[in-house]
């Protein structure tokens, strides 16, 4: 996101880094980065404001389990407290609304990313049997439907059977599972929450997602075309191609494509 972002023509950026999370390479990448704990809102806060920072992107992730063990200062912990849920979605909608107030607009976490979008139909790998097609569709209606109720976006099918749905384990764990229980040739699903806040918690796959489930031994992943991003795509693909997984998008009739970044 941040060599997307300078090629087209952001002329300074700087980073909010959370330990254990960010990955090291992205120093030499700013102009200006401080690492910090996750649940330390106040001190993010004031980075962001004394950087003179207008816009704010969220890029990459925060483990779930992360959330659930915060650490949180003072600035946390009054957001915290005036939330009746705390799940992802709420606390970084808190978030967004603290940087509001301080003047920060959060743009979507696509910004910049476009390009990195996954394309309906086969991404890489072998073309799917007709039987494999119909358990794609039918595990992207359930992954709609368990999604909405805010429990997972993934799930693992074959033959008709849905063999995992990912809670807080996460997507790499419950590939496992799904794997486990289909022995082989089963397939992943991972979808985008309706009417989903794009601004954090977008769907993406990249070489671990495939390396997990290589080690499941799935056949397939489906994930939802135009909201899900590719993580390093060519080396995904190769490596698809080589393990013999297919990746496919899929996209509803009635879904429309994210906006562009402004």
């Amino acid at each position: 996101m941040a060599r997307a972002a300078r090629a087209a023509g952001v002329p300074r950026i700087v980073a909010a880094a959370f330990q254990n999370e960010t990955d090291p390479a992205l120093a030499p990448l700013v102009e200006e980065i401080e690492w910090m704990r996750v649940g330390q809102l106040g001190r993010m806060l004031g980075f962001l404001k004394n950087s003179g920072a207008t816009h704010a992107v969220m890029s990459g992730q925060i483990h779930p389990r992360n959330l659930f063990d915060l650490r949180p200062d003072i600035k946390a912990l009054v957001v915290l407290a005036r939330l009746r849920r705390r799940n992802a979605e709420s606390i970084f909608g808190a978030i967004a609304e603290e940087m509001a107030s301080f003047g920060i607009r959060l743009l979507l976490a696509t910004a910049y990313m476009e390009e990195h979008l996954a394309p309906a139909g086969l991404i890489a790998g072998p073309k799917l049997k007709p039987r494999e097609e119909e358990d794609l569709r039918y595990g992207f209606h359930i992954a709609k439907e368990t999604s909405k109720l805010d429990i997972g976006q993934t799930v693992v099918v074959k033959n008709g059977s849905i063999l995992a749905v990912e809670a807080f384990e996460g997507t790499n764990s419950a590939i496992k599972r799904g794997g486990e229980l289909g022995r082989k040739d089963a397939i992943m699903v991972k979808v985008s929450k309706p009417n989903q806040d794009f601004r954090f918690d977008v769907p993406v796959i990249g070489p671990l997602t495939l390396e997990a489930a290589r080690g499941a031994r799935l056949r397939a992943i489906g994930v939802e075309a135009g909201k899900t991003l590719l993580l390093e795509r060519e080396k995904l693909c190769e490596l698809a191609n080589s393990w013999k997984i297919s990746i496919f998008g899929c996209q509803a009739q009635s879904e429309t494509p994210l906006p562009p970044t402004p």
